[in-house]
């Protein structure tokens, strides 16, 4: 029996809405590809983000364009080939894992010679706001140990100070979203380094990663929009402390794990992240944050409804996936 290939578009509502440097939305879309075989199936899941170019459509066609690969046996290592890296090769890639996981009775960390793994801390996100709103939200949630705040703005000093007012005992990353400038950077990390937040991802936009190269960095800086695939990471190294691996941006967990292998080796720490999306989206990332320094896969937390079943999540701790689920 040849495989079957089947994609689906979902729309799960977010809580409220999610506001970064770029603008707000109120649905998380994703897309979902099944592959089955033998009375198996895999799933995977992935969010097309317009930032890199990525719609709902287009996600799509990607993958209908190598159904025949896919259906006729493409395994992972083909998969790094036949697909760029993005969203659909991510949907792909952990349907891939998935199902090899159910067709062979193993757990996916197994398969790819992990320990097995156990809950993280993972960080809330504070949308971007006024001072006052976001000092709010992040009063709500001051007992979480970890909370990610999106900034981005010409002057988000009122804005650090303000959310470090209300979460005096959180450790804070900081997400600019590329939302910064050459003329504000130094300002900036003067504000974080006083607050004691704990790492700045992406200030400055994608390309201009050299700047740098020429400003103090008194808290580590973390790349995200910067670094997509394990060939981006050698320039990098000296001008980030940190890199953000997103499976929606490698293309999948199989490209995550040579990813995170070769950040370490250039002694960068790790941090996993997500887009806006389900548990089922953020299971295989669970498997790539294990030892990471910042786990950022708060993605069903930020949602009115979440998949069932769906991880566990208690405080700020995440669970590993059961099978049901993923992998």
């Amino acid at each position: 029996m040849t495989r079957l290939l089947a994609t689906a578009v979902e729309h799960f509502p977010i809580a409220g809405s999610f506001t970064i440097s770029r603008g707000s939305k109120t649905t998380a879309s994703v897309v979902t590809c099944r592959i089955s075989h033998d009375g198996f199936a895999g799933i995977g899941e992935c969010v097309p983000y317009g930032r890199y170019g990525e719609t709902i459509d287009s996600v799509i066609a990607e993958i209908e364009a190598i159904r025949s690969e896919i259906e006729a046996d493409l395994d992972r290592k083909g998969l790094l080939s036949a697909m760029k890296a993005g969203a659909a090769r991510n949907a792909v890639d952990c349907a891939l894992w998935d199902l090899e996981a159910k067709s062979s009775g193993k757990r996916a960390f197994a398969l790819a010679n992990l320990a097995e793994p156990a809950s993280l801390t993972t960080a809330y996100t504070i949308s971007l706001g006024e001072p006052e709103a976001m000092a709010a939200q992040a009063a709500q949630h001051a007992r979480r140990a970890l909370l990610k705040i999106k900034v981005g703005t010409a002057d988000d000093a009122s804005r650090i100070r303000a959310v470090r007012a209300a979460a005096p005992d959180s450790a804070i990353i900081l997400d600019a979203n590329e939302g910064w400038t050459e003329a504000n950077l130094a300002h900036h990390f003067g504000v974080c380094a006083g607050e004691g937040v704990a790492l700045i991802e992406q200030p400055l936009p994608a390309g201009q990663d050299n700047l740098l190269a020429s400003v103090s960095r008194p808290v580590p800086v973390c790349a995200d929009e910067s670094v997509h695939k394990t060939e981006d990471l050698s320039k990098l190294a000296g001008l980030y402390d940190a890199v953000n691996i997103k499976l929606d941006k490698t293309g999948g967990l199989t490209e995550a794990l040579r990813m995170r292998d070769a950040a370490r080796a250039l002694n960068l720490k790790i941090m996993v992240g997500c887009m806006v999306g389900t548990s089922l989206a953020m299971a295989p990332a669970v498997l790539l944050a294990q030892g990471a320094e910042f786990v950022d896969l708060d993605g069903p937390l930020l949602l009115s409804r979440d998949r069932e079943p769906g991880l566990r999540y208690e405080a700020s701790q995440v669970f590993p996936p059961g099978a049901a689920l993923w992998g």
